[in-house]
């Protein structure tokens, strides 16, 4: 059964466990299914993958590992007309918001690009993010009767779009991408952080957080040796926490530990993506789209080494068992033991962790080809 879900082209990848009960979802496109030689897909324990694959300007690998009850990562790769999309969105505390941007934001997108005849820009992409975000708010305020906890579900979110030769990266939250980039004739490759993170443990958001509320001293709080807005979330961006952004949300009957103790003037968090774009050059090599379960353990050089020096099929699923190689020797003990923990006990030692490594044709790119039959 698994087989044929991965292969179905923009529906959601469903991986079951053995008992089948499981109904977590992680959007993937297939593009070519199994025609691609040489793919291969599967599960290992609460790992699944996909080893190789294409999209419109190359192939991809990918891998998920779950951690938590629910797998709360989501994640799409898109090919058409316009080019390529690439989504991951890493949930928090549930997996709906996750599920809504997967099922919603590149549709969103989408629709917008073909009212501008099919040119995409930063502005395309900004005003997807603000649908999505204005579409789930109606769907919190829809659910507030009966589920109230769907305001205090929220989601980072990274998105990578290829158009013609250039690449646009819009952020959310702490997922990341990293360009593996050929280092001229050396055979080396250095990488390239492309994304810009909005947590609080980072400087830079704790200097942003404060110019924005500047009479607000417990805009940022240390808790627990960790930086978090109010003392409750570490992210400044996302869709979703409606709780942190609107003051309708912040009240009886949702949990106490999300109610803030005085009132909320102003949205404590934004909705708004950092958006960059990359020309494309033939020196750029790969792209690694990650949850930042992944970025916990392994630092940008080290991932990049990791694909460049082995075949491209297996890339996502070689990155993911490093970090859990990683987590478990921070923990003093073996892989092998890590891998026997069950989900919920194993988000102790990790997160759920989403990789998908998109390898460049640039060929097709140049030529502004799309491989086989365009996907959408």
């Amino acid at each position: 059964m698994l087989r044929g879900l991965m292969n179905l082209f923009s529906l959601c990848w469903k991986p079951f466990g053995p008992d089948g009960e499981n109904h977590e979802t992680n959007g993937v496109l297939g593009g070519g299914g199994g025609t691609t030689g040489g793919s291969r897909e599967g599960k290992d324990g609460l790992l699944w993958f996909r080893d190789i694959g294409k999209y419109g300007a190359g192939e991809f690998s990918m891998a998920v590992v779950q951690a938590n009850q629910v797998l709360e990562d989501q994640s799409q790769i898109e090919s058409g007309q316009f080019g390529t999309f690439v989504g991951i969105y890493d949930g928090h505390g549930g997996p709906e918001a996750a599920r809504y941007v997967c099922d919603h934001l590149f549709s969103n997108f989408r629709a917008i690009t073909a009212e501008s005849h099919g040119v995409v820009t930063a502005e395309t992409i900004q005003k997807a993010f603000r649908q999505t975000e204005e579409g789930f708010t109606t769907l919190v305020s829809e659910l507030w009767g009966s589920r109230p906890n769907m305001a205090t579900v929220g989601t980072c979110c990274l998105v990578g779009v290829i158009y013609q030769q250039t690449l646009f990266i819009a952020s959310l939250g702490d997922s990341r991408v990293v360009l593996g980039k050929k280092v001229g004739n050396t055979g080396g490759m250095a990488a390239m952080q492309l994304s810009t993170e909005h947590n609080a443990n980072i400087e830079a958001i704790r200097h942003e957080l404060k110019e924005l509320h500047p009479n607000d001293p417990q805009i940022v709080v240390l808790k627990h040796g960790v930086w978090r807005v109010k003392g409750i979330i570490q992210v400044s961006r996302s869709i979703g926490d409606l709780y942190m952004k609107h003051a309708q949300y912040n009240r009886e009957p949702i949990n106490a530990k999300f109610r803030l103790p005085e009132p909320m003037n102003m949205p404590l968090l934004s909705a708004n993506p950092t958006i960059i774009s990359h020309p494309l050059h033939p020196s750029d090599s790969f792209l690694i789209f990650a949850s930042d379960g992944l970025w916990e353990h392994l630092s940008n050089e080290k991932a990049v080494d990791i694909v460049h020096s082995h075949p491209r099929a297996g890339s996502a699923k070689r990155l993911v068992k490093a970090a859990l190689q990683e987590a478990a020797r921070k923990r003093e003990m073996r892989y092998s033991d890590l891998r026997k923990i069950d989900k919920k006990v194993r988000r102790h030692f990790h997160d759920d962790i989403t990789v998908i490594v998109l390898f460049f044709n640039h060929d097709l790119i140049s030529r502004g080809a799309v491989q086989d039959s365009p996907v959408s």
